[in-house]
């Protein structure tokens, strides 16, 4: 324990991190490049955060929730520290990367401390250097990706858990029969009991943090920290087990949150990421010998070749010569610790065990990536800089500082060479200071036009330098205020996705990745079809040209007017609708509003067209619906007070089932935020409902519209979800931060308010609230749609899913017997009964209830995995007990 104890030779990783520290901040400096798809993602990622942080609100839990959903895919730890160095030194991507050197003060020392540990200082001095010249880790370094902070994470997990491994606890008879005297209670913070239990905590914590980075944290770390978990138990040390579920308990805190909250978009979108992304990326499939060669053939790539082939001929040095020569073996015990060997036996063991683990994980994972495996080449460098180590004292010294001086020549072609842009080195290293992209410029021209919307571009190429994500970044950076989507990729959506945005973006020669047909049919309706007028346009530094397009008809204008006597009020002042139309298709329609900008901003409108005179038949409708928000919501936070007129060109849907007849406007303004309604009056405006009428053209329907409009088939239960998803999908990218969800909860509250027992707009709410994630509003809104459609098996299936999603399956239980008794068709309601089993814990109800839906040999294997974990879970949790008491006792004594 001494030997790593001692607190000296820390100060050559003080200097490594200075070292990379300056020539990272001198590249940034230097280079003047886009981030690409994923980095601006990313950065958009801590935007979104930074934004959360401004205003905290930490008592409470719908605050929570609402942060913990601003990334509900990938886990936001990166963001989040991100978002603290962006309070410092500003929102611009080079700020933001400042968070690396942050990192890299975790990286270095934690690939010192195992160097120390395992072997000598020497070593652990030697492998920070190697992972500061790496290209794989200062790849990492120079891009906004999370793999760079996962490795720094994961490596301090590694570290945390061998010095756990190597802390021995303190023996039942070391401790005192007595009470301590005062001034002898250091003993116990002293005590390699204490320090145990110590570093099992911030093992626990650390890989919950590397959890709360990425996902795949998991691949690195379980399989070092099964051995351990089977050794200590093997060797029937259970106070060591208990300190290892302690960790585990740390672990849980810091990741539930996040995981609680997103749990089922983490499991959809890890499978779409391992599956769907590498058939369409063409990676090799796993029972292919190129799939388990892949990572292997990268080493070369990750390391660079001097760092790989002299350790490699370093090793084979040392073997050739220690054939028969005992005192050139007796050598190498300098180079390991005494301490790790005494307990451990071979170091190489121990980091073989993490190395392989990880290796065969990855390997296993269809999806394959030149930066996945990153975070194991921590523990590579440990391995290559003991091959540099085996040469002869005498001319070692001169090999080491030979193959960093080779190294260093090619990181300097790799990196600092200055090259005009060229399409060819899109995935090259070089400090780019070609000419400057119109990224910034486009954002300010759509600003300039549209000073008080919030616009959304739809990005029709998708290059590694003109993509969605980092349009989006640029206009995120300008108060959120324009947002990047890429739209016309499905063929069926092309005419949709031209009708829907305003704003558009496209470029001559290479489009990227982007499906040919469909991007080519949307492209020729922005530029050709007569509907949009090009705003600007801008010759970029690959030589093709990049053009925005503004439609000529926006279906949002904002006017500034003069102050009027109607100040504090809200006034319709004009609706045009065609004379005529007939039932079940969309009516064009224009609203023109004035008032304060606030109320306008948090207003919405409480929209319904009424029959002027009853129907002749009771069956057919008298009514329908266009509520929503003012401006479609997209109206920006001004600091100044303004008043403005607002010209909304929309179109509205009259149901199929809609009576004949003459029908007119009633309005209600809503004010989000207070809750405060006002009727509103309508000047005088009319429209015919006539079966015989011409439809006239109109523009897309408001999404609120069409979120009703598709929650009307809910009932149709699993064969109607993936259409309507699918939809929603789609009306999600017009509008990125789904406030018109929003909108359609607080006019549809209000409207079940008046209307109690309408069970259509029950679904409506409660689709609504599902796209929310909002748990406790969906449980509240399907226990209405229960009551309100009790002779339908898939409202009972709907309200049990949204209790699983939320985690309360003994709640769920209940209205799954219901929909199950109701009898449904198809396996979903079943699958659904299973799963309420599995989450209580129940594995013979779990098993009774899927079994049907596993073959055979799988049937078998889960029994015997079953029966094999409660065997085992029972031994431990019998001895730990017996064990704990005693220890507890004696201390207490």
């Amino acid at each position: 324990m001494k030997n790593y104890q001692k607190h000296h030779g820390w100060l050559p990783i003080a200097g490594l991190w200075l070292l990379g520290a300056f020539c990272d901040r001198l590249w940034f400096a230097l280079d003047r490049s886009i981030p690409s798809w994923d980095q601006a993602d990313y950065l958009t990622g801590a935007l979104n955060y930074g934004q959360a942080l401004q205003t905290p609100q930490w008592f409470s839990g719908e605050w929570w929730r609402s942060l913990w959903l601003l990334s509900s895919k990938m886990p936001p730890g990166t963001y989040i520290m991100t978002a603290f160095f962006h309070n410092l030194f500003g929102i611009e991507a080079d700020h933001a990367t400042l968070v690396y050197l942050f990192f890299s003060a975790i990286l270095l020392p934690s690939v010192y401390g195992l160097g120390r540990l395992l072997f000598n200082p020497q070593i652990g001095v030697w492998a920070a250097a190697l992972c500061l010249m790496f290209p794989g880790l200062y790849h990492a370094r120079l891009d906004f990706l999370l793999d760079f902070p996962l490795t720094a994470l994961v490596t301090f997990s590694f570290y945390s858990l061998t010095l756990w491994k190597v802390t021995e606890p303190l023996e039942l008879a070391s401790l005192p029969s007595k009470n301590l005297p005062r001034h002898d209670r250091s003993f116990f913070l002293k005590s390699p009991a204490c320090q145990a239990w110590f570093w099992a905590i911030v093992l626990g914590l650390s890989v919950g943090l590397s959890l709360m980075i990425k996902q795949t944290a998991l691949f690195f770390l379980i399989t070092p920290i099964v051995w351990v978990i089977v050794s200590t138990i093997k060797d029937r040390r259970w106070v060591r087990c208990l300190q290892l579920m302690v960790a585990a308990l740390v672990t849980g805190l810091v990741m539930y949150p996040w995981y609680r909250t997103n749990w089922l978009l983490v499991f959809t979108g890890s499978q779409r990421a391992a599956i769907q992304a590498a058939v369409a990326e063409g990676d090799p499939a796993i029972y292919t010998l190129p799939a388990w060669t892949f990572y292997a053939e990268q080493l070369p790539h990750h390391v660079s070749w001097p760092f790989l082939v002299v350790p490699v001929v370093g090793f084979m040095f040392y073997w050739w010569r220690s054939r028969g020569d005992r005192h050139l073996t007796e050598l190498t015990a300098d180079l390991e610790n005494p301490v790790w060997k005494s307990h451990f036996n071979s170091p190489f063991k121990w980091l073989a065990v993490f190395w392989i683990g990880s290796y065969v994980f990855f390997s296993l994972i269809l999806n394959k990536d030149f930066r996945y495996v990153f975070p194991y080449l921590p523990v590579v460098s440990l391995v290559l800089a003991y091959g540099l180590m085996l040469f002869p004292r005498n001319w070692g010294k001169w090999v080491r500082w030979g193959t960093c001086s080779a190294a260093l020549v090619l990181i300097l072609a790799d990196v600092w060479p200055v090259y005009e842009w060229h399409p060819d080195i899109v995935a090259s290293h070089h400090a780019y200071r070609g000419l400057d992209w119109p990224h910034r410029e486009a954002i300010a021209e759509i600003m300039e036009t549209s000073p008080y919307l919030r616009s959304t571009l739809g990005v029709l190429p998708s290059t590694p330098m003109i993509n969605q994500h980092n349009l989006n970044y640029y206009g995120n950076l300008q108060q959120f205020q324009v947002y990047g989507r890429q739209v016309g990729t499905r063929r069926s959506h092309v005419s949709q996705d031209a009708r829907s945005l305003d704003w558009f973006l496209t470029k001559t020669g290479n489009q990227g990745s982007v499906p040919t047909e469909a991007q080519g049919a949307i492209v020729a309706l922005v530029e050709t079809g007569g509907e949009f007028d090009l705003a600007a346009s801008w010759p970029l530094p690959d030589e093709s040209t990049l053009n925005l397009y503004h439609h000529r008809l926006p279906m949002v204008t904002v006017e500034a007017v003069e102050a009027s006597a109607t100040e504090g009020m809200i006034t319709l002042d004009r609706v045009t609708v065609p004379p005529e139309s007939p039932p079940g298709v969309p009516i064009p329609v224009s609203y023109e509003w004035t008032g304060d900008w606030d109320l306008l901003r948090d207003g919405v409108v409480v929209l319904t067209w009424q029959l002027q005179s009853p129907a002749a038949s009771t069956s057919l409708r008298d009514s329908w619906l266009h509520d929503h928000g003012i401006g479609k919501g997209e109206l920006q936070a001004m600091t100044a007070p303004l008043q403005a007129k607002v010209i909304e060109r929309m179109a509205m849907l009259p149901p199929g089932d809609v009576a004949s007849g003459t029908y007119t406007l009633a309005a209600t303004y809503l004010n989000r935020k207070t809750g405060e309604t006002q009727g509103i009056e309508v000047p005088t405006v009319a429209i015919a409902i006539n079966p015989a009428a011409t439809a006239t053209p109109a523009p897309e329907l408001d999404w609120i519209t069409q979120l009703r409009s598709l929650s009307a088939a809910l009932p149709q239960g699993p064969k109607a979800l993936e259409f309507i998803f699918n939809e929603m999908g789609r009306v999600n990218q017009y509008d990125p931060i789904q406030d018109y969800l929003i909108q359609a909860e607080k006019a549809l509250e209000y409207r079940l308010k008046q209307e109690p027992d309408n069970v259509e707009l029950a679904y409506n709410l409660a689709f609504s609230q599902v796209l929310q994630q909002n748990v406790k509003g969906s449980i509240s809104a399907f226990e209405r749609v229960v009551q309100l459609d009790s002779e339908n098996p898939y409202a009972y299936a709907y309200l049990g899913f949204v209790n699983l999603y939320g985690w309360h399956p003994r709640q769920a239980e209940p209205a799954i017997k219901r929909a199950l008794e109701l009898g449904p068709d198809g396996i979903e309601v079943q699958l659904l009964y299973g799963i309420s089993a599995l989450m209580q814990g129940n594995i013979f109800a779990t098993w009774s209830r899927l079994r049907e839906f596993i073959p055979p040999l799988g049937q078998f294997l889960v029994l015997l995995i079953g029966w094999i974990i409660l065997f085992l879970f029972a031994v431990i949790f019998i001895v730990i007990w017996v064990r704990y008491r005693k220890i507890v006792g004696k201390i207490v004594q």
